[in-house]
């Protein structure tokens, strides 16, 4: 018994170095992955968020999901206050910006009118749900540059949509991270459910049309 407990506390105190490793890296790299997939939305970021709630899992500190979600959802809001304010320099310009030309070349004609009307109706509450809709958060951003709305207000409503989009994300990383021993495993498993969920309604558009 207690040879079995020793080898058990050992354990654990040789997995503290390698897990500090893991953080020191992992959370910059976590930030710095996310930022630039709000500034360039062709990173995957939630799959991103979902893998690191996977390996947050595994780790023995009882903070390591809170450190996650944190630097998930700053990263997040940092990243749209970003392309927001390159967005609106764009639309101050006679000639526009190559950034302008990038959000609405990601924006469809027919999702960018639902956008623009959706947000003259329900307002900073349309943030909050384009960040949890898949390739819904373009659009609006791009309904917001068009209506001229000032940062701070766009602020207001991307503060709270990180909050919900970091913690959707890192909730099917946990699923995921809990459902498997190896975390290899939950992060195939949560990569793949990320991808799923981003396709699925291009998918339904396609079959509906």
């Amino acid at each position: 018994m207690r040879a079995a407990g020793a080898r058990q506390v050992i354990g654990e105190l040789a997995r503290l170095p390698a897990e500090s490793t893991q953080q020191a890296v992992g959370y910059p790299s976590l930030f710095l992955l996310v930022v630039l997939g709000s500034l360039v939305p062709v990173v995957p970021t939630g799959a991103v968020v979902s893998s690191a709630a996977v390996v947050a899992v595994h780790q023995s500190s009882p903070f390591s999901l809170l450190f996650s979600f944190g630097v998930a959802a700053l990263a997040a809001f940092l990243g749209d206050l970003a392309l927001y304010w390159l967005g609106r320099r764009g639309v101050r310009s006679k000639n526009g910006s190559r950034w302008l030309e990038r959000i609405h070349d990601h924006a469809a004609p027919e999702r960018l009118d639902q956008a623009r009307t959706k947000l003259t109706d329900h307002g900073v509450a349309m943030l909050v749900l384009s960040r949890l809709v898949p390739a819904g958060r373009i659009p609006v951003m791009l309904a917001c540059l068009l209506a001229r709305w000032p940062l701070r207000r766009f602020a207001r409503g991307a503060a709270p949509a990180a909050l919900a989009w970091a913690g959707t994300y890192q909730l099917i990383g946990l699923l995921g991270g809990s459902l498997f021993r190896e975390p290899w495993e939950g992060v195939v498993a949560a990569v793949l459910l990320t991808v799923a969920i981003a396709v699925a309604p291009g998918v339904w558009r396609r079959v509906r049309r």
